[in-house]
C-alpha cells in the first residue's frame, strides 16, 4: 500500500506568522532552494511532515499582500497555484488586521483553489478588543476557518485534521455587486473554458494574447462600459468591490470591545522605542549588546574547537609523518586542517549572531528600525524602507541585495543596492573575531566590534549622500510600512533560523573555502623545492607585487595582501588564507598575527575587509538585480572607498599616537 501524499501550500501576507507555522509543521525536515525559472533568485522553502500515515509536502509561498500587482513574488505565487495545483492551500490570516489580509483571501477564492483559512495571532486581536465569529466568517467565505497560534502550536492539531480531511474551493465566492456580476456571467458564457479568475484578470489588465479573437472585443467593450459607469479604471473597480465585500464580512462577523485593557500595547511600547530622540540611541544600545553577547558567550566554544583542530593537526602529523612525503603532510596539516579549521572555529559566533538577529526580527523590533532610520534616510533621497535590506546585510549580502526589489523606483533600488554591501555580513565575522580577540582586551572586544558595524552604517550613509547629490539625484517616494505587533519569539523558530544559516556557513566552508585553501597551499609550495610560502613561491611573488598597494593602510605585507585578494571569493577565505599561509591553526594564528600587526594596523585591516567589494555570489546578485556595468562600477567604488577609509583610519591613528 503506497503512502498517501498531500501537497500543502502556505499563503499569506508578510508578518502574518506564515513562516512560524511552516517551521512548526516541518521542524528540521526542510529544504531551502530557489524558485526555478526566475532570472533573480527568490528563496523557496519546502518541508515534509507525516501525520496519521499521510505525508504532507509543505511549500512556503512568498509573502504577498495580493495576487494582482504582478510583483515577482506575486507572479511566483499565482504561477505555482495555477500550474502545480496543490491539494490544499492554507491561507494564514492576521486576526488583528482582517481587512488587509482578507483581500488576498478573496483572490485565492477567485482562483478556485482548495482553501483552508488559518486565523492566526488571535491573542493579539483579543488584546485589541477584536472578537471574531469564526463560524460566521467560515460561512461567509465558504471555506473552513481554524483558529491557531503559530507561535505555540495552539490549534495545530485541528488545522492538520482539516488538511487531512481534504479541502475544496469556496462554496460561496464573493459577490461584487449586480452590475459587475452581470458582466462576469455574460463573459463566463462567452468564455466557457475560462475560470472566474481568468475573466477578472482579463477585465483588469485587458484581453490576453491567447484570448479568442471573438471574445477580445467583448472583453474590451465590457471594460469600457464598466470604466464609464464607475468613473475609474477596472483595476480600481475590482479593488473597491473586494474591499466593499470585506466591509460586509467585518460588519457581520467581527465585533469590538470598547474597553480593552491590553489595547494598543505595541503602540505604547513604540512611543519609547520609535521616539524621535530615543529611538536611535536605543537601536545603538541593542546592537552593542548583541556584539557583547556574541563575544562573551561564543569565546568558550571557540576555545574548545581550537583545541580539537590543534590536537587533530598534531596527531595527523605524527601518524602520517613517517609514512608520507613532507609535501603531503604539509597539505593535510598546513592546508586542510589549518585552513578550514581556522574558519570553522568561528561557527559558534556565527550561530549566536543569527540567533540574536532572529530574536530581533521575530519580536517585531527590526521593522521599527526602518521607522527610526526614516528621517536619516530621507537626507539621501531614500526612506526607512531602504534600511530593511541594509539590516538583512548583517546576515548575508545576497538576500539583502535582493530585498531592494521591494522599493518603488529604480533609483531607490540601485542606491540601496549600492549601500547594502557596506553592512558587515556574517562572512566577515570570522575576520573580525580573529583580530579583535588577538589584539584587544576582553572588556573592549564588544565595543571594538560595535565600532566596526557602526562604521559600516556611517560609510554607507555617506556614500549614499554623495551619490544622491551627484549621479543619482532624486527625491524619496512616500514611505508606508506596517509594523507587526510585538511578539515573544519561539525557541524553536530562532533555533531553526540559526541552524539554517549555520548550515549554509558550513556548506560554504566545504564548497568554497576548501578549494581556496587547496589553491593557496599549491601556490605556496610551487615551484617545487622552494620554502613553503616564501618570497620565491608563486604566492610569495604575487604577494610581493601587490603588498605595496596596502602599505598606506598599514598592513602592506604579502600574506595579508594575498588573503584579501582570496577574500573576493568568500570573506571567510581571508582567515583560511592566513591560516594556510602561516601554516598554523586558529589557536596559533592569533599569536602569530600579534607579531606581524599592531592593534592599529589590525583595525585598519578590519576596516578594509568591512568595506571592500563583497563575495562573488553577492556581486553576481548585484549584476542580476541591475547590470554588469552597474555591478562593475559598484565593485570599483567599494574597493576605492575601502582603501581610502582604511588609510584615514591608520594614518589618523598614527598622527594621534596610536601607531
Amino acid at each position: 500500500m503506497s503512502e498517501k501524499r498531500v501537497v500543502v501550500a502556505l499563503a499569506g501576507n508578510p508578518n502574518c506568522g506564515k513562516t512560524t507555522l511552516f517551521n512548526n509543521l516541518t521542524g528540521m525536515r526542510q529544504h531551502v532552494g530557489n524558485w526555478p525559472g526566475k532570472t533573480v533568485a527568490i528563496e523557496r522553502k519546502d518541508g515534509k511532515a507525516t501525520y496519521d500515515g499521510t505525508t504532507l509536502e509543505i511549500v512556503d509561498l512568498p509573502g504577498t499582500y495580493s495576487l494582482s500587482s504582478r510583483s515577482l513574488e506575486e507572479e511566483i505565487a499565482v504561477e505555482y497555484l495555477l500550474t502545480e495545483k496543490p491539494d490544499v492551500v492554507v491561507n494564514i490570516i492576521d486576526a488583528a488586521h482582517l481587512e488587509r489580509n482578507l483581500y488576498l483571501t478573496l483572490q485565492l477564492i477567485e482562483l478556485g483553489v482548495p482553501l483552508i483559512v488559518a486565523l492566526n495571532l488571535n491573542r493579539y486581536a483579543d488584546s485589541e478588543g477584536i472578537i471574531i465569529d469564526t463560524k460566521k466568517l467560515s460561512a461567509m467565505l465558504g471555506v473552513p476557518v481554524v483558529r491557531i497560534e503559530a507561535i505555540d502550536n495552539t490549534g495545530k492539531d485541528q488545522l492538520i485534521q482539516e488538511i487531512l480531511g481534504g479541502a475544496v474551493p469556496s462554496t460561496h465566492p464573493p459577490h461584487y455587486g449586480d452590475e459587475v456580476e452581470k458582466h462576469l456571467a455574460e463573459l463566463a458564457e462567452a468564455l466557457p473554458s475560462y475560470s472566474r479568475w481568468d475573466i477578472i484578470q482579463n477585465l483588469i489588465h485587458g484581453a490576453s494574447e491567447d484570448t479568442p479573437s471573438a471574445a477580445k472585443s467583448r472583453i474590451e467593450s465590457t471594460r469600457k462600459h464598466l470604466t464609464e459607469m464607475f468613473g475609474t479604471s477596472t483595476q480600481e473597480i475590482f479593488a473597491d468591490q473586494r474591499y466593499g465585500y470585506i466591509a460586509g464580512i467585518l460588519h457581520d462577523a467581527v465585533h469590538y470591545h470598547k474597553d480593552s485593557g491590553g489595547k494598543n500595547q505595541s503602540e505604547r511600547i513604540d512611543r519609547i522605542v520609535t521616539n524621535k530622540w530615543l529611538g536611535f540611541p536605543i537601536f545603538l544600545v541593542v546592537m552593542y549588546l548583541v556584539f557583547q553577547i556574541v563575544f562573551a558567550v561564543g569565546d568558550p566554544f571557540i576555545g574548545w574547537i581550537e583545541t580539537i583542530f590543534g590536537d587533530a593537526a598534531v596527531f595527523v602529523g605524527e601518524v602520517l609523518g613517517p609514512s608520507m612525503p613532507d609535501w603531503a603532510v604539509s597539505f593535510i596539516c598546513d592546508g586542510v586542517i589549518a585552513g578550514v579549521g581556522s574558519v570553522v572555529v568561528f561557527l559558534p559566533n556565527i550561530l549566536l549572531m543569527f540567533l540574536l538577529l532572529a530574536i530581533l526580527e521575530d519580536s517585531g523590533y527590526l521593522a521599527r528600525v526602518a521607522v527610526i532610520m526614516d528621517q536619516i534616510m530621507h537626507k539621501i533621497g531614500l526612506h526607512g524602507k531602504s534600511f530593511i535590506p541594509m539590516i538583512l546585510g548583517f546576515g548575508c549580502s545576497v538576500p539583502a541585495v535582493m530585498g531592494a526589489r521591494t522599493l518603488e523606483t529604480e533609483r531607490e533600488r540601485k542606491l540601496t543596492v549600492l549601500m547594502t554591501p557596506y553592512m558587515a555580513c556574517s562572512a566577515r565575522l570570522p575576520v573580525f573575531v580573529l583580530l579583535v580577540g588577538a589584539f584587544f582586551a576582553p572588556q573592549m572586544q564588544g565595543a571594538v566590534m560595535f565600532s566596526i558595524y557602526l562604521l559600516g552604517i556611517i560609510v554607507a550613509l555617506i556614500v549614499g549622500l554623495i551619490m544622491q547629490k551627484t549621479v543619482m539625484k532624486g527625491e524619496s517616494s512616500s514611505f508606508v510600512i506596517e509594523m507587526p505587533p510585538y511578539r515573544i519569539p519561539t525557541i524553536k523558530g530562532v533555533i531553526l533560523h540559526a541552524v539554517e544559516h549555520g548550515g549554509l556557513f558550513l556548506r560554504k566552508a566545504g564548497l568554497i573555502i576548501f578549494p581556496a585553501v587547496l589553491l593557496i597551499w599549491l601556490l605556496a609550495t610551487l615551484p617545487y623545492g622552494v620554502e613553503y610560502g616564501s618570497s620565491e613561491s608563486i604566492i610569495g611573488m604575487i604577494g610581493e607585487a601587490v603588498a605595496p598597494i596596502f602599505a598606506p593602510p598599514g598592513w602592506g605585507i604579502p600574506d595579508a595582501a594575498v588573503a584579501v585578494i582570496m577574500g573576493l571569493l568568500a570573506k571567510e577565505t581571508v582567515v583560511a588564507s592566513l591560516g594556510t599561509l602561516f601554516g598554523v591553526g586558529e589557536e596559533m594564528l592569533g599569536e602569530t598575527l600579534v607579531n606581524v600587526f599592531t592593534p592599529l594596523s589590525a583595525y585598519s585591516l578590519m576596516v578594509f575587509v568591512l568595506l571592500y567589494m563583497p563575495c562573488l555570489a553577492a556581486m553576481l546578485t548585484i549584476k542580476q538585480e541591475t547590470s554588469w556595468r552597474f555591478a562593475t562600477g559598484a565593485a570599483v567604488l567599494m574597493c576605492v572607498v575601502a582603501w581610502v577609509v582604511s588609510c584615514i583610519v591608520y594614518q589618523g591613528g598614527v598622527l594621534l599616537g596610536f601607531g
